[in-house]
């Protein structure tokens, strides 16, 4: 699932892995636990997400290499978060490879910036402010937008109106997926 924070893809990505019936792989949800729960992961993270920021390459591989090879992901799963950056693209494919898998789409949820920071400041999540959301959103032009032309060129990018509701863009998505709702 690809698409700028606050565009929906957690919202979606349990949605689909209910009806795939495979796991939604979060890894913002995974880091915010890890804070959450005082870990050294979350004590490595913790001042990275306040400020807006990515969390590094290395850290973000050791955390989706390991999620991916647990048992409940051998028969599909929904990334979420993931990869962010076109090195982080890169690393999932040898990650995919070694597992002997392969990407079967990506889902970019297009939404409006306007629409992201109000539902984004909505949430109301500790590191949900204004400024932090703008920071993001900044972060995801620069870094994680480039995704959207690597995997069109691949053939795997799905495009979906993320503004509509929510079981629009459910059903929107199972239909690109070629999956009957």
């Amino acid at each position: 699932m690809l698409g700028a924070p606050g565009s929906g893809k957690g919202t979606q990505a349990d949605f689909l892995a209910a009806s795939l019936g495979v796991p939604a792989i979060s890894t913002g949800a995974m880091l915010r636990d890890a804070v959450a729960l005082g870990s050294a992961l979350g004590g490595k993270v913790e001042s990275i997400m306040a400020s807006g920021a990515l969390v590094d390459d290395g850290l973000m591989a050791e955390v989706v290499r390991e999620r991916l090879s647990r048992p409940d992901a051998a028969g599909g799963f929904l990334l979420d978060g993931y990869p962010r950056t076109t090195g982080q693209a890169e690393t999932l494919d040898q990650i995919l490879e070694a597992l002997g898998v392969q990407l079967d789409a990506v889902v970019l949820l297009e939404v409006p910036e306007t629409v992201l920071v109000q539902r984004a400041v909505a949430r109301r999540r500790a590191d949900d402010r204004e400024e932090v959301v703008r920071e993001r959103l900044r972060v995801y032009r620069e870094k994680t937008e480039p995704l959207v032309a690597h995997y069109s060129q691949r053939g795997l990018l799905r495009r979906i109106d993320g503004e509509r509701s929510m079981p629009a863009v459910t059903a929107a998505i199972l239909q690109e997926l070629g999956v009957q709702a």
